[in-house]
């Protein structure tokens, strides 16, 4: 179908200003005072981490646009260079609100509940001052490298997203007029913790200072025979993004891990300094790293807020957080029977982290000890720093089983450690595949190929999330545990094409891309517009991350002018508009940010009542339809699609920690005044407690469970 009179610019949100108003959301919970306050100090921390990923991917792309010359507008008509214009103002903005919320906000309320951030060094009483310096004399100062820039010695390396101290110094005994004065700096050693805990005061008031405060009190021991005349800190961000050309890459493994060195030496992209930099200074930092005044950000506060992360971790302030969740058994999965037998009894629908990720952990490990098992094969994106299923299929290659593993290299930040697993599994005798050429592969599928009485049965797991059991504390996610035969056939065609590049003519039951996705999501929505031309029922309900793609859109739009009811739940970036008259008034957008970062993909159409329901690693965006290696399957348990849709429709109901999005594409909160108050991540933690205690109970029946209405 064509949807050209659906694809004008004006039609479109920006991507990039979209993903800035997402983390203006995650900054409205730090600006949240109904939220516990050591709650608002981590989404305050989230989102300075967002923006430094932010300018080392996005940022730098459209920089190298640029530097290239490419003027081709994106799907909202905005070039790179106005983009990058944009950008800039919208960050601005938004690191001003960061630290006005830190500043006016945090810091007060902090002190309050007995927790003192010292902000400049000069504030310490004598006592304190003693302290640090001897901190600095024994703990410090032997970790330290000073180095300095003349005639002799170039401008040093400064690495990427690290913190520095830059300081203009002169000869002591020096003659030389003020236009003599020498560059000098130091790094902040991230191998030290980056604030001190000072001794409690007489009334009990635990104080903190920051380690670059520390540093720029004992600045002169450095530079014995100079002068400091000043000393301000800076954090610099380069271009992070890798390019490999694979086909010129004779080994992956080894152009990546030469790719991953030209990190600290990439562009320099921003530049943060401490407000009011001598300008001199300033100067020295602009000219040496060729960096624009748009680009420089100059910050009334803490350089580097990610440190709110740590903080967040300290002791004694648990009244001040979000009770920990503990994560609830799989009701399907409490007895006695191995997890193949419970899968023979029926698919069984995991929801992460409301009930535990054990039993995808299990179902390795029990397929690496299980004798009847020949084979596993699994996908492997993003992994914990002490994966139990790497340790799992480790074992099971050592017992003696068909073990194959894909290690997606080019996972993006995590391109090391995937590395170091793709050694230790090879060295194990697991038969680790690295993806198809100038695609990632991001699907999220387990085989277990086991022998049983009545021949070979494939067990299978699909899921929405990485196979990581520490981010799976953490990430919202669906997994689906199935025996069917015709996915299992699916599963061992999904593999075959990996390992042996032959693409199947067709499959059963799972919808793959690159090849296959895109027109699939095409045709189920454009289904849906047909039944709605015919007068009848037709909805469509999409959870994502973030929903970016021309066509999709365009299409979705065609729909909703066709009379199809369709409700969004977009976590991120959403470059559909809502309200556009005669197009997109039957289409809302809404995003949940709470304490655990929403990650499911569940598409649901009513499809003249046959209800499908799919789920999957695809967002509706270019690179997931076009340069991905992506499953999404079908649930076809009706028990599991009831589930399901229970799940959106709490997700559409919540109205506590849900962004809708406007017309003029704002987001704010829904109007709570005489409603019961609805939080989805709170129901659902609620009800996975209440089923854990009572697992064999029906699934029908269920009640909210409301906090009170507010007035």
């Amino acid at each position: 179908m064509d949807y050209t009179e659906y694809k004008k610019p004006e039609y479109y949100w920006n991507r990039e200003l979209s993903w800035i108003g997402f983390n203006e959301r995650v900054l409205s919970e730090a600006k949240d005072k109904n939220i516990p306050l050591f709650e608002r100090l981590k989404f305050l921390s989230i989102t300075a981490s967002n923006l430094d990923e932010f300018f080392m991917i996005r940022v730098a792309s459209l920089k190298d646009m640029v530097h290239a010359g490419y003027e081709k507008p994106d799907i909202a008509g905005m070039t790179p260079k106005e983009q990058l214009k944009a950008i800039s103002q919208k960050t601005h903005e938004l690191v001003d609100t960061q630290y006005r919320v830190y500043s006016r906000s945090l810091l007060p309320a902090l002190k309050k509940v007995g927790l003192h951030i010292v902000g400049r060094h000069e504030d310490l009483t004598k006592e304190q001052a003693a302290y640090v310096d001897e901190y600095f004399e024994e703990n410090v100062y032997p970790v330290l490298t000073p180095m300095a820039m003349d005639s002799s010695r170039p401008f040093p390396l400064i690495r990427n997203k690290t913190l520095n101290l830059g300081s203009l110094i002169k000869k002591k005994d020096s003659k030389k007029n003020k236009e003599e004065l020498e560059f000098a700096t130091v790094q902040v050693p991230s191998v030290l913790p980056r604030f001190v805990e000072l001794p409690k005061g007489k009334e009990g008031e635990r104080t903190l200072i920051l380690l670059e405060e520390v540093i720029e009190r004992n600045i002169g021991k450095l530079f014995l025979s100079y002068d400091v005349v000043c000393t301000h800190p800076y954090r610099i961000m380069r271009n992070a993004d890798l390019s490999i050309d694979e086909d010129e890459a004779a080994d992956l493994l080894k152009e990546i891990q030469k790719q991953l060195k030209k990190r600290q030496w990439g562009e320099v992209i921003r530049l943060e300094v401490e407000d009011g930099m001598d300008k001199r200074l300033l100067k020295i930092l602009k000219t040496e790293f060729n960096i624009k005044d748009e680009d420089i950000f100059s910050i009334n506060g803490p350089l580097d807020l990610t440190f709110l992360m740590k903080m967040y971790g300290l002791d004694g302030f648990e009244a001040y957080k979000t009770e920990k969740y503990i994560p609830q058994p799989v009701p399907a999965l409490q007895n006695e029977d191995s997890i193949f037998a419970n899968i023979r009894k029926g698919d069984i629908l995991l929801h992460h982290p409301y009930q535990s990720f054990d039993p995808v952990v299990d179902f390795v490990r029990q397929a690496a000890k299980d004798p009847d098992v020949l084979a596993i094969k699994q996908t492997l994106y993003r992994v914990s720093g002490n994966s139990p299923i790497i340790a799992a299929l480790a074992q099971a290659a050592e017992n003696g089983k068909q073990v194959s593993v894909l290690v997606e290299l080019k996972a993006r930040f995590d391109e090391e450690n995937n590395i170091v697993w793709a050694k230790m599994l090879e060295k194990a005798g697991c038969h680790v595949i690295y993806g198809l050429l100038g695609l990632k592969t991001h699907c999220k599928i387990t085989l277990v190929v086991r022998r049983e009485e009545m021949g070979i049965r494939r067990y299978v797991h699909l899921g929405t999330g990485n196979y990581n059991d520490s981010t799976a504390k953490q990430y919202t996610d669906c997994g689906l545990l199935t025996c069917r035969e015709k996915i299992g056939q699916d599963a061992t065609a999904v593999f075959n094409m990996l390992s042996g590049y032959s693409e199947p003519s067709t499959w059963n039951k799972l919808v793959v891309a690159p090849l296959w996705m895109r027109n699939r999501f095409l045709h189920l929505i454009a289904m849906e517009a047909e039944h709605a031309r015919k007068g009848q029922k037709a909805h469509i309900i999409a959870k994502m991350n973030s929903l970016c793609d021309r066509d999709v859109i365009a299409a979705l739009y065609a729909a909703a002018a066709a009379g199809v009811k369709i409700d969004l739940i977009v976590r991120g970036i959403c470059c559909l508009k809502t309200g556009i008259p005669g197009i997109s008034e039957n289409i809302t957008v809404r995003s949940i940010v709470g304490n655990f970062l929403e990650h499911a993909r569940i598409f649901y159409f009513y499809s003249n009542g046959q209800e499908e329901i799919y789920m999957g690693s695809a967002d509706w965006m270019p690179r997931n339809l076009d340069k991905r290696v992506e499953i999404i399957f079908p649930v076809e348990d009706e028990r599991l699609k009831e589930e399901l849709m229970h799940i959106l429709e709490i997700q559409l109901a919540d109205n506590v920690k849900a962004h809708q999005m406007q017309p003029d594409g704002t987001y704010v909160k829904p109007d709570k005044r005489g409603k019961t108050l609805i939080c989805a991540q709170d129901y659902f933690c609620q009800e996975a407690i209440e089923r854990a205690k009572k697992p064999a109970a029906p699934l029908d029946g269920r009640v909210f469970i409301p906090a009170e209405p507010v007035e």
